[in-house]
């Protein structure tokens, strides 16, 4: 095997397993993850290129995977090319910054959220006047509606689980390019400084990788 002084590191998403956008035609999922772990195998051996998932990405990921059914053969690939790390969450040094923003950003979206539940208060309200048959109906659409919006509000866009954080401060220890389809983690991704990739191109640039290794599949 050649050496490559710069060797390439990858912190993968769950996302990047299940997203369609890898998935080539009339592919389902299971054929398309195990197509995606043999390119990551094959990277490994042909250029030294490493994969890492931090142990809750891991655990969230294969539970996502048993529960779509696919194949614990499938999982063992997983397992065998992807190496689990846990972050070194003691050292790696976050800039001060960064948290302060996460701090005010989160004030701001607990407030937009609050002002999400008001709206659909003040909806609740006017369906009051409705007779008995369809005003339950038009509460539960009031609440249904407040919990979508109210989610949306706080979440997208922002780290919301330590699966995202673990994922984010592993990348920053190992030097390591982040692969998601997540936008929330892209945004801190990029104020972390971290090189990152959409998981919908990651298994192209493998096989762009290998091709120009002269490697055949």
């Amino acid at each position: 095997m050649a050496e490559f002084p710069l060797k390439q590191r990858f912190v993968l998403d769950t996302s990047v397993f299940l997203s369609e956008e890898i998935r080539g035609d009339e592919e389902d999922l299971e054929t398309a993850v195990e197509h995606l772990l043999d390119l990551i195998a094959e990277a490994k051996l042909s250029l030294n290129i490493s994969c890492y998932i931090p142990p809750s990405v891991h655990e969230e990921l294969t539970q996502l995977l048993a529960d779509r059914g696919v194949d614990d053969e499938v999982v063992s690939k997983l397992n065998a090319w992807v190496i689990k790390k846990n972050p070194a969450r003691f050292e790696v040094m976050i800039p001060a910054e960064i948290v302060y923003g996460f701090i005010a950003e989160m004030s701001e979206r607990v407030d937009r959220g609050l002002r999400v539940s008001e709206k659909a208060v003040r909806k609740a309200e006017e369906s009051n006047g409705d007779d008995g048959h369809s005003y339950p109906t038009e509460v539960d659409e009031v609440i249904s509606d407040l919990r979508r919006e109210y989610r949306d509000t706080l979440r997208r866009g922002v780290l919301d689980s330590r699966e995202d954080f673990d994922l984010l401060v592993l990348a920053r220890e190992l030097d390591a390019g982040v692969v998601t389809e997540d936008t929330g983690i892209i945004r801190w991704a990029e104020d972390f400084g971290l090189r990152y990739l959409k998981g919908r191109d990651f298994p192209s640039l493998l096989e762009k990788y290998l091709e120009a290794n002269g490697s055949t599949r």
